[in-house]
C-alpha cells in the first residue's frame, strides 16, 4: 500500500520555535508535536510491515493510514483556523482510539502483542497539555477501552489473521520499547521545562526580594511575607535625622534634568552607603531631603552615636563631592531622640514610616539649622555627652515648642 503522506515542514518549524520559547501554549504544542511525530513514525512502520504480509492485511494497515490522514488534515485545519484546542482534541482522540482499533483488527492482545499500550500516550499527553483536571476523562476512557478489549478479546482472537511469529515478536519489542521511549522523552522534556521555570522563578524571587529590601527594612519585609499586614510598633528610644540640601531648588533651575538626577543619585548613594556602614535605617528621600532613623525597626542602645557618626560623615562626603563638582553643596542636618510609632502604610505602594513628636522635633532641628551645620536637641546631646563636642545655640524659635536652646554637633 503506497504512502504519500509526509509530515509538513511547518510542523517541524513549530516544534523548534516552541522548544526555545516554552510558554504554556508553546509547551503544549511542543509536547503534542512530539507525540504526533512519534506516532507518525510508528504508523509508517505498521503500514510497511503489515502491507508486506499480503493483500489480506490491507484492512489492518488501513487503520494507521487512516490515522495519518486524520492527523494531517486536522493539522492543516488548525493552521488555517488557529484553533489549537481543536487540533489537540482531534489528536488526543486519534492517539487513544487508533491503537485499540489496531489491536481489535489484528486479533486481540496476543496477536497484536498488546499494541493498545500505545493509547496511554493520549491521557499522558492530556495531563501535560490540558492539566490534571481535564486529563482525568482521557485516562478513564483509556481504562474503559482497555476493559472493553479484555471483555471482547475472545471475539477478536477468533477472527485473528495469522501473524508470523517474527512479526509478533517485532511488534512486542516495538510496543514495549517504543511507548517507554516516547513516554520517557516527553516526560524528560516536560521535566526540563519545569526545571527551567523553577530556575526562572528563583531568579525572579531573588529579584523581588532585593526590590522589597530596597523599599522596606529586612525585619519588616519578613513580617509582610508572613502576612502580617498591620505593622505598627512603638519604640521608646530612637534617634531621628533629617538632612536637606541648602538652596538646591535655585541650583536645580540652572541644571538639565538628567544632570540634576545624576547629582542627587551621587549624593544619596553615598548617604546610603553610610547608612549601611553605621547600620542606620534610611526611611525615605523627599526631593532633596533625606530621612533616617537608628533604633527602629531593630532596637539598639547606641542609636544616638550611630546617627551622630553618620551625620558627620555625611557632611564630609558632601564637602568632598562639592570639591569634585565645583558646586556649592551644603546641607542642614537636624537630629532628635525620643519615642516614635513606626509602621507600614498603604496596601500597594506601601512604605515604612515614623510618627510622633520626636519626628516633628527632628524636622524642626533641620529647618532651623544653619548651612553645613548639624543641629541636635538637648535630649540627643545628653546621650552624646563625653564622646562628642557641642556648641550651644540659644534662643531658637521652634514651631510648637517656643524658644529653646539647641546644640551644634562639632
Amino acid at each position: 500500500m503506497p504512502v504519500n503522506l509526509v509530515p509538513p515542514s511547518i510542523m517541524t518549524r513549530e516544534f523548534w520555535v516552541n522548544l526555545t520559547n516554552p510558554t504554556t501554549e508553546a509547551l503544549g504544542k511542543t509536547i503534542l508535536s512530539i507525540l504526533v511525530i512519534a506516532e507518525t513514525l510508528v504508523s509508517f512502520f505498521w503500514i510497511y510491515t503489515l502491507s508486506g504480509l499480503g493483500d489480506g492485511y490491507a484492512v489492518i494497515a488501513a487503520v494507521p493510514y487512516f490515522y495519518l490522514v486524520i492527523s494531517y488534515v486536522s493539522l492543516f485545519i488548525f493552521y488555517r483556523s488557529k484553533r489549537f484546542e481543536y487540533f489537540t482534541f482531534t489528536q488526543l482522540v486519534m492517539l487513544l482510539v487508533m491503537p485499540f482499533f489496531m489491536q481489535w483488527v489484528i486479533g486481540g492482545y496476543e496477536a497484536s502483542s498488546g499494541v493498545a499500550i500505545w493509547a496511554i500516550l493520549s491521557p499522558v499527553g492530556a495531563l501535560m497539555i490540558l492539566g490534571t483536571r481535564q486529563s482525568t476523562p482521557w485516562f478513564l476512557l483509556f481504562v474503559g477501552l482497555a476493559f472493553l478489549s479484555w471483555q471482547m478479546n475472545h471475539y477478536f482472537a477468533g477472527n485473528a489473521m495469522p501473524i508470523p511469529s517474527g512479526v509478533k515478536d517485532t511488534f512486542f519489542l516495538m510496543n514495549i520499547t517504543g511507548t517507554a521511549s516516547i513516554l520517557y522523552g516527553v516526560l524528560r522534556f516536560f521535566q526540563g521545562q519545569k526545571e527551567r521555570v523553577m530556575l526562572s522563578l528563583e531568579v525572579e524571587q531573588a529579584r523581588s526580594e532585593k526590590l522589597l529590601l530596597n523599599i522596606l527594612p529586612a525585619p519588616i519585609a519578613e513580617r509582610l511575607k508572613e502576612n502580617d499586614m498591620r505593622i505598627a510598633d512603638h519604640y521608646e528610644a530612637v534617634t531621628v535625622m533629617f538632612a536637606d540640601l541648602v538652596n538646591f531648588t535655585q541650583m536645580s533651575e540652572k541644571m538639565p534634568p538628567a544632570q540634576l538626577i545624576d547629582l542627587l543619585s551621587k549624593i544619596f548613594s553615598r548617604f546610603d552607603q553610610l547608612a549601611e556602614k553605621y547600620q542606620v535605617e534610611k526611611i525615605k528621600t523627599i526631593g532633596d531631603a533625606y530621612m533616617a532613623v537608628s533604633g527602629a525597626p531593630v532596637a539598639c542602645d547606641d542609636h544616638a552615636q550611630r546617627i551622630a557618626a553618620m551625620a558627620l560623615d555625611m557632611r564630609s562626603e558632601l564637602n568632598e563631592l562639592s570639591a569634585q563638582t565645583g558646586l556649592d553643596l551644603k546641607m542642614r542636618i537636624g537630629i532628635n531622640t525620643g519615642d516614635v510609632v513606626a509602621g507600614v502604610i498603604g496596601s500597594s505602594k506601601f512604605s515604612y514610616d515614623l510618627w510622633g513628636d520626636t519626628v516633628n522635633m527632628a524636622s524642626r532641628m533641620e529647618e532651623t539649622s544653619l548651612p553645613d551645620a548639624i543641629q541636635v536637641s538637648y535630649t540627643t546631646k545628653q546621650l552624646l555627652d563625653g564622646a562628642y563636642q557641642f556648641k550651644l545655640r540659644t534662643g531658637v524659635d521652634i514651631k510648637g515648642k517656643g524658644i529653646v536652646d539647641t546644640y551644634f554637633l562639632t
